[in-house]
């Protein structure tokens, strides 16, 4: 499930690399990304992740490399501007019809987002797109949802 990133085909053939990420309670992610021309081991993130924290699709990051095609993520080098947030569906599942509106008004608000097993979102947040005007509406919905980049402390302190 996807608004407007690329599909897993062929990303390997186009030069895609996955590198693992994880946050502090071990969930582990592979993402896509894409090895940077005259870069050794930067690359821009081409998924929105689902467990990292202070990352977000189209940053320039550094990995190091673990196997062929294959990066430990080490650090973001350049931001892209864009943020990311979660939005937890519940039973509220994207192939419902309340799922499916939830998903329409976030791309109406000019976010895209990826799925993950129908009930986890990870929502991009470009940078012309106001953060405060996708967090009221996230929370207008009733659903569990947070802020991943920025996180909730960096926005607004400890918590």
């Amino acid at each position: 499930m996807s608004s407007g990133r690329r599909d897993g085909q062929d990303y390997a053939a186009q030069g895609f690399v996955k590198v693992e990420m994880s946050d502090d309670d071990g969930n582990i992610e592979t993402p896509w990304a894409e090895r940077l021309p005259d870069a050794t081991n930067q690359f821009r993130l081409d998924n929105s992740p689902f467990y990292a924290y202070r990352v977000s699709a189209d940053d320039i990051i550094e990995g190091e490399e673990v196997a062929p095609g294959f990066y430990r993520f080490v650090r973001v080098v350049r931001r892209s501007g864009n943020r990311t947030v979660r939005l937890m569906l519940g039973e509220k599942k994207a192939d419902t019809a309340e799922g499916k509106q939830v998903l329409d008004e976030i791309v109406r608000l000019g976010c895209t987002y990826e799925g993950a097993f129908s009930k986890l979102l990870s929502i991009t947040v470009p940078p012309d797109v106001v953060l405060e005007t996708v967090a009221t509406y996230l929370t207008s919905t009733g659903l569990d949802w947070e802020y991943a980049h920025p996180t909730y402390s960096d926005l607004f302190g400890q918590g």
